[in-house]
């Protein structure tokens, strides 16, 4: 007598659900950035994970997911978006908009003290 108990069992790891705005939100960026671009995927503790995105012209852009596993299935589903990592190919390429540095830096970008940005010189 033989029984197959794997037929009756649901998969362990099912596919999670992709966030309709994350995707929405990188198939612009692609769109906007050259048609395609890097992911470099960070963990960033109990917020999720960030997707960082470098599009083909330089430019900076993310999204927040709740798990690496969302963060890797969301990467997947586009055929433009290759995994990265923070290498020198990438480093170099990166160009952030005008005024990006002020807003990641809150209060201090007012400051007269500190010297500008390279880009905004």
């Amino acid at each position: 007598m033989s029984t197959d108990t794997h037929a009756d069992q649901a998969p362990a790891n099912p596919a999670p659900s992709l966030p309709s705005h994350t995707v929405d939100a990188i198939k612009k960026f692609v769109a906007e950035h050259g048609g395609s671009a890097s992911a470099v995927i960070q963990p960033i503790g109990l917020a999720g994970v960030r997707i960082t995105l470098v599009g083909a012209d330089g430019i900076l852009g993310d999204q927040v997911v709740k798990d690496l596993a969302t963060a890797n299935a969301v990467v997947a589903s586009f055929d433009d978006v290759t995994v990265s990592e923070w290498d020198r190919a990438i480093t170099s390429i990166v160009t952030p908009r005008k005024g990006h540095f002020q807003k990641m830096a809150g209060w201090v970008a007012r400051q007269t003290r500190f010297p500008k940005a390279r880009n905004e010189r």
